[in-house]
Formats: structure tokens, sequence, C-alpha cells
């Protein structure tokens, strides 16, 4: 009788994965944070809800061993880039995807410059370990990237959604949410993946927001939200009050704790902020 890989110890299953990844031509790398995406309906799944939104570009990050690529491949009428720093895998994917051959970027995503000059789609199964950055990274790509799909931790894709006045709103929720609609696509059980990561993912969806709400900038914008997280168990004003002058700190608002805040509440309140 076969005993399903889910059951065995982890000491039998490690030189299994290694037989399976040495038949693929390519090996996990876990400083990496590798988990390839395996489950064939999950990719379809990804990929339909891709060909809903309007396409021209599209950037896959970290394609790995090509399990979502090969569908991106079949949407026509796309130019098709994707960025991956692995070197084993980037001569997988040159030998198994010949089409995509000139379009991989052998690089590190969180040090490129964005890949085209128009605008363009973001994708991917995105590594665990630094998902944060790479949504830092998109920020960075705003004004060029109006729709993201991305596979993440089902925590940090919850914590995206996020509302106010819950435990999962931070930093992250309120910087995503000032640029972009987040949608919770659907959840991706570990049996998804080889290996199976330990815990869940999510599928997310973001979407350009049309109108943004007036800030006094960005940079004041980023400040203010990241300092008040930073203790966000403390009020508000004792929280930012380098930020602010004394007189302005006796504002209502500054009683409050930062996740109590929504995104206009942080934009409105960044015209208060000290000029440097």
């Amino acid at each position: 009788m076969k005993v399903p890989y889910k059951y065995l110890t982890e000491t039998e299953y490690q030189p299994l994965q290694m037989v399976i990844f040495a038949a693929m031509e390519y090996q996990l790398k876990k400083s990496l944070g590798q988990h390839f995406l395996i489950n064939e309906s999950i990719c379809k799944k990804i990929a339909a809800a891709l060909q809903e939104l309007p396409l021209s570009h599209l950037l896959e990050v970290g394609p790995g061993g090509g399990a979502l690529t090969k569908y991106l491949l079949q949407i026509p009428n796309i130019d098709l880039k994707a960025v991956e720093i692995d070197t084993e895998k980037v001569a997988y994917l040159e030998k198994t995807y010949p089409n995509l051959k000139n379009n991989i970027i052998h690089t590190d995503m969180l040090e490129m410059d964005a890949p085209f000059t128009t605008h363009f789609t973001v994708i991917g199964n995105f590594p665990y370990n630094i998902s944060s950055q790479i949504l830092f990274k998109i920020l960075e790509w705003k004004t060029q990237v109006p729709f993201v799909i991305g596979m993440f931790q089902k925590e940090v894709a919850q914590r995206l959604a996020a509302k106010p006045n819950s435990k999962a709103y931070g930093i992250l929720s309120v910087l995503i949410q000032a640029f972009y609609k987040v949608e919770y696509l659907f959840d991706v059980e570990p049996t998804a993946f080889k290996p199976p990561p330990k815990v869940m993912s999510g599928v997310i969806q973001l979407t350009k927001n049309e109108h943004v709400v007036p800030m006094h900038s960005e940079k004041y914008f980023f400040l203010l939200v990241k300092t008040a997280f930073n203790q966000r168990r403390k009020m508000l004003r004792n929280a930012v009050k380098n930020l602010f002058e004394a007189t302005v700190l006796q504002d209502e608002i500054f009683s409050k704790r930062a996740e109590q805040l929504g995104v206009d509440d942080f934009a409105m309140l960044t015209f208060k902020m000290k000029l440097n």
C-alpha cells in the first residue's frame, strides 16, 4: 500500500522531495523561500482571474518551475516578462519555454527598475519571506501598475484587506489601501505546493484607485503611518508626538490608536505635520 506524502515523516519526505526535484531538473532552495505551486486547478484559476483584466504587458515575479508561466504564455496578445533570481530556474525556464527565453530577467526583483515603459500588470506566487518587500516595490511602481494578482501567506493577504479596528490592520493595510482596492479572491491549501508550507495561502487582487485621497505628500503619509503603527498600542498623541506641534496634538483624534484611523484620517493629518 502506497502512503500519501502528507503522512510521511519529515525525515522520510526529504529524500523523496530531492528525487522529485532532481527529476524536474531543479531543486528547492530554502534560502529563497521557495514553495513550488503544483496544483493545476489553482494555476488555471489564477490565470482565469488575470484574463478578466485588461492586459497588454505582464510581469511574472518568481516563476520558479513555470507552473503558472505555461498558462500565462497561452494568453493572446500580451508582452510577458518574468523576473527570476535563481540561476538554476532561469536555465530550466529557458529550456522548457523557448518562447520566454529573451523575456526572462535574471535579477532580484527588489533591485530592478520597472521592466516596461508603459503600464503593466504584476502577477506571481510571491516568496513569503519577502512578500512585504515586494509590495513596497510595487508601491514604487504604482503609477505604472494598475493591477496586481498575487499569492501570499494567508495572514499577509488578510492584512492587506483588513479594515480599521481589527488586529490584522496595520502599516501594509493603510499604505496599500491608500492607492489600491484590495480584493481577497480565494484560499489555497498547503497541499497545492511542493514542499507544502506550514500555513494557508491566499490570492488577492489589487486594483489601482481611480482617485487617491488628498495628502500633503507621500513622504509625509508613509512617515506618519509607519511611526503611528510602530507603537500601535499607544495613543496617537504619544506615538507621533515628534511629528506635530503640541497645540495640534490636543485634537481629539490624537486620543485614538493607530488601528482606529482610516486611510482618510492619516491623509488628513499629513497637512498638520511639522514642515521640514
